[in-house]
């Protein structure tokens, strides 16, 4: 069967995450909702979404094939039922589609035609920034559990100091030595070839993915995890980074998530809780206007590309979009629009041609290319994010 995955209803809560990325490729837990799906199905999937994305996510279509809402992550009784859909049917969740049987002859997809399925057993949706951060406990265990089914961690190296030791997985190539790994509140993943500096104090759940470092001394709380290739130091507490992002050095983020190729400077803090305690409201790309979250504690989104300076603070709740560079002292607004060049005493634009040069030095330090492909997807963020500058 061909597997393919859509953005559904909820891509535009999940901004700016998808400017640059499906929802499918959000990462949450240990894996992307790609990997998961993958991992669930054994199958490779494709993606349905904005049409400025799909070179890079192409969808495809084969004579039969099977929808699934990226929104919603896989478990074994929501899969089975996948795999076992038939011509004309769909799985709802309450008003919601979750998947739905699809061939290449049909132009328009009438529901009402459809013999319905109800799928009403718990399950975790992604429908908004702070979902990512919010469910990364439970979303992270579910992975750890998948990931290490039936599989032998490397041994953990004696100078470690350890409580819960059948809790943590280490894969080949990872180090760690002389740090304190704390597995009682919940899991600890250790991905392949990432370390550990020494000193480090580390409370699960918590996932470090493939090629990524902890710094000499940080503290890190759960539910975190720093994707593939990222180095995080200083202190950390219930934050995702995707992947190629660093906070290298002392300051705090919590209830945050960072896209991919983020940096941010010494002695960056972000603030996840208001001095009144009152409920955090966001930026919602939507309504162009900030809306309640209902959360007490909620730090910052980041978009892809994004960097600000040493000593930058962020107040509570603060949306920083694509491609933004901030730097000064003071608080910048708590919604910085994608390619804004500045800080507290104001934005100008930053313009692509700089952008650009930026992310071709930052990605070639890694190795990989900074291809026409990504610079036509930054160009649409651009221009559709014109509106949200003031100058």
């Amino acid at each position: 069967m061909n597997y393919i995955l859509f953005d559904g209803p909820f891509r535009n809560n999940l901004l700016p995450f998808t400017f640059t990325r499906p929802v499918a490729d959000i990462r949450v837990g240990i894996l992307t909702i790609r990997e998961k799906w993958e991992a669930f199905l054994d199958s490779t999937t494709t993606t349905v979404t904005e049409d400025y994305l799909s070179d890079k996510y192409p969808m495809v279509e084969m004579e039969e094939n099977i929808m699934i809402n990226a929104s919603y992550l896989p478990n074994l009784e929501l899969v089975e039922m996948i795999k076992s859909l038939e011509a004309n049917q769909a799985i709802f969740n309450g008003e919601d589609v979750i998947a739905f049987f699809t061939n290449d002859s049909q132009e328009n997809i009438d529901f009402n035609a459809y013999d319905t399925l109800e799928f009403n057993d718990d399950i975790i949706r992604i429908e908004h920034t702070w979902d990512i951060f919010a469910k990364n406990a439970e979303a992270l265990h579910d992975d750890f559990n998948l990931i290490t089914k039936d599989r032998k961690s490397q041994p953990i190296p004696t100078s470690n100091n350890v409580i819960d030791p059948e809790n943590i997985f280490i894969e080949e190539g990872a180090t760690l030595e002389f740090t304190t790994l704390n597995a009682s509140n919940g899991p600890i993943y250790i991905g392949k070839n990432a370390e550990i500096m020494e000193g480090s104090l580390i409370r699960g759940p918590l996932a470090l993915c493939e090629g990524s470092i902890i710094k000499m001394g940080a503290k890190i709380y759960g539910a975190t995890t720093i994707g593939p290739f990222s180095k995080v130091g200083g202190e950390v507490n219930n934050s995702v980074f995707f992947a190629y992002s660093n906070k290298g050095h002392d300051g705090f983020l919590g209830n945050s998530v960072l896209g991919e190729w983020c940096n941010l400077g010494a002695d960056t803090n972000n603030s996840n809780l208001k001095n009144n305690y009152a409920e955090v409201r966001l930026w919602d790309y939507q309504t162009e206007s900030f809306a309640k979250t209902g959360l007490q504690f909620c730090g910052l989104m980041m978009g892809d590309h994004s960097k600000c300076g040493i000593n930058t603070m962020f107040n509570t709740g603060t949306i920083v979009g694509v491609s933004a560079n901030i730097f000064g002292s003071g608080f910048p607004r708590n919604f910085v629009p994608s390619f804004s060049w500045g800080g507290h005493n104001g934005f100008t634009t930053y313009l692509t041609k700089k952008a650009f040069e930026v992310a071709q030095v930052v990605m070639s330090r890694r190795h990989i290319e900074f291809t026409k492909q990504e610079a036509a997807i930054l160009e649409h963020v651009f221009e559709e994010t014109k509106k949200f500058r003031r100058e």
